[in-house]
């Protein structure tokens, strides 16, 4: 992580949005927070989040880097 939680802020530049946003999801991954948010979203608020997230991997990730970089998958994927 190039920046510290208590450093991340948006808008005032591109680079400063990428290093906050990676900070940012490496937050969101903490699987104690996960577990408690997950539990106060209602299925509509995951169809959401999900859909948008997946329209997004879709669009910036090749097929093998979903599955390598996303899933952590360690053999290759077939297609």
């Amino acid at each position: 992580m190039s920046i510290q939680p208590d450093q991340i802020c948006f808008g005032l530049s591109e680079q400063l949005d990428k290093e906050s946003l990676a900070c940012f999801l490496q937050l969101a991954g903490n699987k104690k927070f996960a577990d408690v948010f997950a539990s106060r979203l209602s299925s509509k608020e995951i169809d959401d989040l999900v859909g948008s997230f997946m329209s997004l991997l879709r669009r910036h990730l090749s097929e093998d880097e979903y599955h390598s970089l996303f899933l952590q998958d360690e053999v290759p994927h077939k297609h």
